[in-house]
């Protein structure tokens, strides 16, 4: 896939996930331990040959450049090609401030102009999934498609379908209809918010929507021509989870706990990458009793942990019992503390002998720097 450069949009509200977006975008939310959702696609895109990637943010974009920084990690820190991450022109900007995600994509026209490949793949920057993007590139070429669209038949784990695109498809695989947030519950193919396009293509239609004040690529550049265009849907197998709340982020966080997720999510059909940051190996003391977590290099165990997800440098003092909860990096729950059902931002303190309960359905979160 060296003729296709790859778009990573970062235009996502955060209205859903006040309390971890408040100094990031939901791109990079960390997730799974010691990742970033942002890296994700960004994996699966080196995975499948592109050397050619950009990422377009809105707001709290020095998150995304500290994380990214080169794009050593990925293999894209290259003199052809590599890496790009663009801040936005306006640095007052707002996510609500934004017209639509053409805006974004416009905004940075001349790299697109400039960059040598033929075919471009759009993605968001709040997708979790290890794809293989070059079985999907090979069925845009084999139908002859102006779009290709990856999609999935819907499963359990897609519960709120206003926060979706839904597909309708031919026998064939051509899309013939398509809705962006349907109130009610829709039949069809779920959009993986993935589109393989040729970039002369998406300039036309760009062009097309921009001159005209539209600025939305789906209702607008697609959606208004859908007659028209060869319009094809790619059928996506394996595990696929969009962050867009604080619930499907707390659930699809725990999804990571079940190994036959995990392992798909993390080594099929490649291994996906991050930042790196060297620290010690996790200290388990003698009171220590860990059962079915993940738990990240740094952290010292000296209490219980059920079930939970502890990020890099996570302190467990003696006598706490963590259970259900997401802790990220150098929390410390204090000795004989108890939490469920939590969800922590960096450098949380939770005092000696408190307790902080939350709903499954609805976790506690709190917020950076916090002590309580």
């Amino acid at each position: 896939m060296k003729d296709v450069m790859g778009i990573i949009n970062i235009v996502e509200a955060e209205g859903l996930l006040k309390g971890i977006t408040f100094f990031r975008p939901v791109a990079s939310v960390p997730f799974g331990g010691r990742y970033r959702v942002i890296d994700f696609v960004l994996s699966s895109m080196v995975n499948s040959g592109m050397h050619n990637v950009g990422v377009f943010t809105r707001n709290k974009y020095r998150s995304v450049m500290n994380h990214l920084r080169s794009g050593k990690e990925w293999d894209l820190d290259r003199k052809r090609d590599g890496l790009f991450v663009f801040p936005p022109e306006d640095i007052n900007a707002t996510i609500n401030s934004l017209k639509g995600d053409l805006q974004n994509i416009h905004i940075n026209l001349n790299y697109i102009h400039r960059s040598s490949q033929r075919y471009v793949l759009i993605t968001g920057g709040n997708i979790i999934c290890n794809i293989d993007y070059r079985k999907a590139f090979q069925h845009h070429l084999e139908t002859k498609a102006d779009i290709t669209v990856i999609c999935k038949e819907p499963d359990d784990s897609i519960r709120e379908y206003s926060q979706y695109t839904m597909l309708e498809t031919r026998e064939d695989g051509r899309v013939i209809d398509m809705k962006v947030s349907p109130d009610k519950l829709a039949t069809g193919k779920v959009s993986l918010d993935m589109y393989i396009v040729e970039k002369s293509f998406l300039l036309e239609v760009m062009d097309a929507c921009v001159s005209r004040g539209y600025y939305d690529l789906v209702r607008d550049g697609f959606i208004r021509n859908i007659g028209m265009l060869n319009m094809q849907s790619y059928d996506y197998q394996g595990y696929w989870a969009k962050i867009y709340s604080i619930n499907s982020y707390y659930r699809y966080s725990m999804d990571l706990l079940r190994p036959e997720i995990s392992h798909q999510l993390f080594f099929k059909p490649g291994l996906i990458y991050t930042k790196v940051k060297d620290e010690a190996p996790v200290k388990y003391s003698g009171n220590a009793n860990v059962i079915n977590s993940i738990v990240a290099n740094g952290c010292i165990i000296d209490g219980t942990v059920e079930n939970s997800i502890l990020f890099r440098g996570v302190k467990i003092r003696k006598g706490a019992h963590v259970k259900d909860s997401i802790l990220m990096q150098k929390t410390e729950i204090g000795e004989n503390a108890c939490v469920e059902n939590l969800i922590t931002d960096k450098m949380v303190t939770i005092t000696s002998g408190n307790r902080l309960i939350g709903v499954k359905n609805y976790p506690m979160v709190i917020d950076l720097e916090t002590v309580i």
